[in-house]
């Protein structure tokens, strides 16, 4: 009996033993397939060729087929008061335009708003948010022959608040200007790169174009606002594109083609000694700067010995600096901790008085410099007249 046992036990130790075994050559090929795809299938009809981007036309349906929405749906805006007068002229073009999609739309001027909405007749349900779209570039400044570009399928939009990305407001205008840069090179080189249009008005940027396109736009825009500057952009966009054409890169990774731009922030103790050689030589800031500098041999020495020379180490003491007079020492010393308080509110006001006449008349010679007639030249007496007439004589 007791062999039998010991046979048995030695038997399952085995088993367990092979299975341990199996359990380890298993357990890699599973961990080789992600969690979140171990139960996916083959596709065989999803082959290489399929453009899964390309935007298939969804033509109006015959008139016995067509079935109208449930639902009416319709979306109303707000526009600037300054884009009355034109909304007004092109409003008959406007819902001329948007009854070709079947599409009903409203201006109310009393309140200051379009309503875009759905008919019977509209027959795609994605084109009332084209519609929507269509109005917000209205009330953004986009004129009429550009907005109906909207409408298409492969045509989308995006509008860009800038106006809190900046608190200062003069910065907030700098940075805003460099968008559109010298006589608007840089948002030509901005549509041109992205094949959008780009347009800036106010504290918003709206741009029409691809999907693509519109994500470059916005983080151009953006960035410049952080006050990275959109040269940088538009030179890794045009890298983008030259090695876009070549076949053999089409796979790789452009990581290394790349200009990899760093920010540089000085240290506090460097703006304040930048600061400080401003200060000390306020000549130079005058001097022209394509000015070429000539110096002797001599001052070229000395300046090379001021150069060379190390500052010297301050000595060390273990004696504190001497104290300051606080306010109530100099009151002290001058008397006036002994005055009665109406006798100081007296002298005080003196001072004050003494300090506002002083800015007064400083303020007062400044005005009546602009007054001051320049100096008139004096009219030639008629000895000086005679003088220059040509003699008879002279001309004979």
């Amino acid at each position: 009996m007791g062999s039998a046992a010991d046979s048995s036990s030695r038997h399952k130790k085995d088993n367990s033993r092979k299975r341990a075994v199996d359990d380890d050559e298993v357990e890699p090929t599973q961990l080789e397939v992600p969690k979140n795809k171990r139960h996916r299938k083959d596709k065989p009809w999803d082959t290489d060729d399929i453009d899964h981007w390309k935007i298939d036309p969804f033509p109006p349906p015959p008139v016995t087929s067509h079935t109208p929405f449930a639902e009416e749906s319709s979306f109303s805006l707000l526009f600037p008061k300054y884009r009355e007068p034109k909304l007004r002229t092109w409003w008959g073009e406007i819902t001329s335009k948007l009854k070709t999609v079947e599409l009903d739309c409203e201006l109310d001027l009393v309140q200051g708003k379009m309503t875009v909405k759905t008919t019977r007749k509209t027959w795609d349900p994605y084109v009332v948010l084209k519609g929507r779209d269509m109005l917000k570039l209205l009330a953004r400044g986009v004129d009429p022959p550009q907005v109906y570009k909207i409408l298409q399928d492969d045509i989308a939009c995006d509008v860009i608040p800038i106006g809190g990305l900046v608190r200062n407001k003069e910065r907030f205008v700098k940075r805003r200007a460099r968008i559109l840069g010298p006589n608007g090179s840089t948002l030509k080189a901005i549509e041109l790169l992205t094949e959008c249009y780009v347009l800036v008005q106010g504290n918003t940027v709206s741009a029409m174009g691809s999907y693509k396109g519109l994500k470059e736009v916005r983080r151009i825009i953006v960035d410049c606002m952080n006050n990275i500057h959109p040269i940088y952009r538009i030179k890794e966009l045009m890298i983008r594109r030259e090695l876009a054409k070549d076949p053999k890169l089409v796979n790789e990774n452009w990581d290394r083609f790349l200009p990899k731009f760093q920010k540089r922030h000085l240290k506090t103790s460097e703006k304040t000694a930048r600061k400080n050689a401003k200060l000390s030589h306020p000549q130079l800031n005058n001097s022209n700067p394509n000015a070429i500098v000539i110096q002797n041999d001599e001052s070229s020495q000395s300046s090379q010995l001021k150069t060379t020379e190390k500052p010297k180490k301050k000595i060390y003491t273990p004696f504190p600096p001497p104290q300051q007079p606080s306010k109530l020492d100099l009151q002290m010393a001058s008397g006036e901790y002994f005055l009665k308080p109406k006798e100081r509110e007296a002298l005080e006001k003196k001072r004050r008085l003494e300090k506002q006449a002083e800015k007064a008349e400083k303020k007062k010679s400044e005005r009546e410099e602009a007054f001051i007639a320049p100096p008139e030249k004096m009219g030639e007496k008629v000895k000086e007249r005679k003088k220059k007439r040509p003699v008879a004589e002279d001309l004979m």
